[in-house]
């Protein structure tokens, strides 16, 4: 990981973790409502991001739903795309592609992601946070209502958050069940819940882990458990933006107001025998005040909003989100002293350092060229997808059968996947050679939408068609007017006929 290196940085920080005390006890923290440009922007998208989350379960395409992810019965459906196990292969390219852009995005952009689209941060910054802050006030209130005894205004904005957040996360729950199974089938689960036991009992079980997740554990989701944190730590470079501190312009650290002269500032005053420095032509005009001190005046407002509890000043942590809490805290602070914004801001360490621009290095190339060729990939497969799923084999334990009028046969089984969303009409026909297929039991099958069908049929051959003992057969399988698949076979026969 890119990290400070300055005389200012305490490395004592890397220690502990603001969430445990020194005591090893959990330490809850209350950081102070952000404001600010920033926060705004993160609030719109939030709004986006939950009005997309509670709406996308509601959404139908021929009937399905937009998104659904039933891994019980292994049946996906994306966009309106219906994925079944057979399509599995494109799901791990699909999942090697966004690794890849994970590692790409990160080298470049750092935690970004964390801080803005992360749905544990959406839920817990833009969601229960604020309400929080409605119920118990903002930090100092809740560290207030945190050390007062159990009296009548605790118990009632206690119980009050307690009801509201269970509620939240019993909503939350069912929708992400929606994901899983369909709204449809969800609000069947509703209406006769006495009947689906197991579906409720999963259902509190998920609501009293988000529970616990936005009551108690809350960001140490962030630093203790999300692997990402940790991940970024062998991804970011010197050249990567993150939200970083400006120690070249913000150290020495000082309180406003602390400023020298000219002799203060090391400069020498006029040492000519029997002179009134105060008229003499060697002395130059006094240079204005010099300021100790850097930008930063050490008021901790970046500490105080950032919600798991870090010193952005101490350099790039594995703690940091990326929330830009702290940005928009400094900056109102710079105005307020007249300074300059960007002390804290989002920038590389050699953007700091040295002044450098990002550069497209030759690790960002590789990224981009293999994250290229994987959505390459990835598009071709799916443009290329058949709407019909077919595997064929021939029925075990047979060979080839001599009919009465000379011609041999082959018995096989067809095993259909319908991917789409209505009825196939399917027929087969003999491509290479002349000959006849004989459907058994079923004379005009029909592949119900999204579900599987297996036929059994025989395949009829000429003896003088069949010269070895494996023959290639090509079969087209169409639907009512267009070729859907081409499927090839070996046929069985005798191996020399003359």
């Amino acid at each position: 990981m890119a990290e400070t290196t300055t005389p200012y940085t305490q490395e004592s920080f890397r220690d502990s973790v603001a969430t445990i005390s020194h005591e090893g006890k959990r330490n809850f923290i209350n950081p102070k409502k952000p404001k600010g440009k920033l926060y705004n922007l993160r609030t719109w998208f939030s709004v986006f991001y939950l009005v997309t989350f509670f709406t996308l379960p509601f959404i139908k395409v021929h009937g399905e739903p937009l998104l659904m992810i039933n891994i019980l019965e292994r049946r996906f459906i994306i966009f309106g795309m219906i994925f079944w196990p057979q399509d599995f292969f494109i799901f791990g390219i699909a999942m090697l592609t966004f690794i890849v852009f994970i590692i790409l995005f990160t080298v470049v952009f750092g935690r970004i992601f964390c801080g803005w689209a992360c749905p544990q941060t959406i839920f817990m910054e833009m969601v229960f946070r604020k309400i929080e802050y409605w119920i118990d006030g903002d930090s100092a209130q809740q560290k207030i209502l945190k050390k007062m005894h159990w009296n009548a205004e605790k118990i009632r904005k206690r119980s009050f958050k307690f009801i509201i957040f269970f509620i939240l996360s019993f909503i939350i729950a069912n929708f992400f069940l929606a994901y899983l199974i369909g709204m449809d089938q969800l609000l069947t689960y509703i209406e006769h819940p006495a009947a689906n036991v197991g579906t409720l009992v999963s259902l509190m079980i998920f609501t009293s882990v988000f529970f616990f997740v936005y009551w108690w554990f809350r960001e140490q989701v962030c630093i203790v458990v999300c692997p990402y944190g940790r991940l970024q730590g062998v991804l970011l470079d010197p050249n990567s933006i993150v939200v970083a501190y400006d120690y070249k312009r913000g150290e020495p650290r000082g309180k406003i107001g602390k400023s020298v002269g000219l002799k203060e500032a090391g400069k020498e005053e006029c040492k000519c025998d029997n002179c009134n420095s105060s008229s003499c032509s060697k002395l130059e005009t006094p240079a204005p005040e010099v300021q100790l001190h850097g930008d930063c005046i050490d008021c901790f407002a970046c500490v105080r909003v950032c919600p798991t509890g870090i010193d952005i000043r101490n350099g790039t942590q594995l703690e940091c989100v990326n929330c830009t809490a702290c940005i928009d805290a400094c900056d109102a602070i710079m105005t307020s002293v007249h300074k300059p914004k960007g002390l804290i801001r989002y920038a590389s360490e050699n953007t700091i350092k040295e002044g450098k621009k990002l550069k497209f290095t030759n690790r960002i190339k590789s990224y981009t060229a293999i994250l290229s060729l994987l959505i390459a990939l990835l598009v071709f497969l799916m443009v290329s997808r058949s709407d019909v799923d077919a595997t064929l084999m021939r029925t075990a334990g047979m060979t080839y059968t001599s009919l009465p009028d000379g011609r041999i046969s082959n018995l096989y089984n067809l095993k259909l996947a319908n991917k789409t969303h209505e009825n196939i009409h399917v027929f087969l026909k003999l491509e290479n050679l002349p000959g006849e297929i004989q459907l058994i039991n079923n004379n005009h099958p029909v592949i119900k939408k999204e579900d599987y069908m297996t036929l059994q049929f025989f395949v009829k051959l000429n003896r003088k068609d069949v010269t070895s003992w494996e023959t290639p057969v090509v079969i087209g399988l169409y639907d009512s007017i267009h070729k859907i698949k081409t499927i090839t076979a070996k046929f069985i026969g005798p191996e020399v006929y003359q």
